[in-house]
């Protein structure tokens, strides 16, 4: 690996405002890859990225726009062209939860959550395939997931659905583009300490469940934003079609029946 192994791509990232989006920028950035980094509204954590990451010198185009928007996805990526020349790498991080039982929960908070975690990702992955296609060199791709796609966590019938969806539709991606030499893989991040958590639990309930984590811990963003880069590093070019979960050991099968009693 160079100390640059990134320097001269151009990665398109979603959900680039967001905790591990943002991350998952400034990490690449530092890598040398340039940022075409979108989200539905940029707060405070995702212009810090940006600015950080033209602080590192890299060239960074940001726009607004809702992921479950194929036209906006479409015009975003146009624009990126535009401004910083062929896609090589692609993160899909944009997300989206409500938290309901599934008898009683809310359609538009289902739907909501379906259009973002699962149609979004595969409108930008589509997106951004087709540009990688027709640039005839390759490229990466990330697909930020969760292993809500595997454990059939309660309240969570919307995503559950959403992320399993998702990594099979990453899957298939990976099969149809390898002809391409076009990778893409999955990360599984565990609980991890986002803006987005902060919706369901306050800082008082984090501090009380981290302790009795596995890791004793949630992750933080640079943690899974660090898998992310390994597998879009040129070096990662045997990987492809796979799952990397970055949990601290909370998917481990002693785990789940210690959570729910059985041990």
């Amino acid at each position: 690996m160079t100390d640059l192994p990134l320097a001269g791509r151009v990665a398109f990232v979603t959900g680039a405002a967001g905790g591990i989006g943002a991350a998952g920028g400034r990490a690449l950035a530092e890598a040398g890859a340039d940022i075409a980094a979108a989200d539905l509204r940029f707060d405070a954590l995702g212009q810090q990225a940006c600015d950080i990451a033209r602080a590192a010198g890299r060239r960074v185009v940001r726009n607004t726009y809702d992921i479950a928007d194929p036209a906006g996805i479409a015009a975003f990526v146009a624009l990126a062209r535009e401004e910083l020349g062929e896609i090589d790498l692609h993160v899909a991080a944009a997300v989206y939860s409500d938290r309901e039982p599934f008898l009683t929960a809310d359609p538009v908070g289902l739907h909501r959550t379906v259009d973002i975690s699962l149609w979004g990702s595969f409108y930008a992955l589509r997106a951004a395939g087709r540009v990688m296609v027709g640039q005839g060199r390759g490229g990466a791709m990330a697909i930020v997931s969760s292993p809500h796609a595997v454990i059939p966590f309660p309240n969570c019938i919307a995503y559950n659905m959403a992320k399993a969806a998702q990594d099979a539709m990453a899957r298939t991606a990976a099969i149809e583009l390898l002809p391409h030499r076009i990778r893409v893989n999955v990360v599984h991040p565990g609980w991890t300490d986002t803006p987005g958590e902060r919706k369901f639990y306050s800082d008082e309930a984090i501090a009380r469940v981290g302790p009795s984590l596995p890791a004793g811990r949630l992750a933080r963003p640079d943690e899974i934003a660090r898998a992310v880069l390994f597998l879009l590093d040129p070096a990662s070019d045997y990987i492809n079609g796979t799952t990397l979960t970055v949990d601290g050991g909370l998917s481990l099968p002693w785990w789940s029946k210690r959570s729910s009693g059985e041990l």
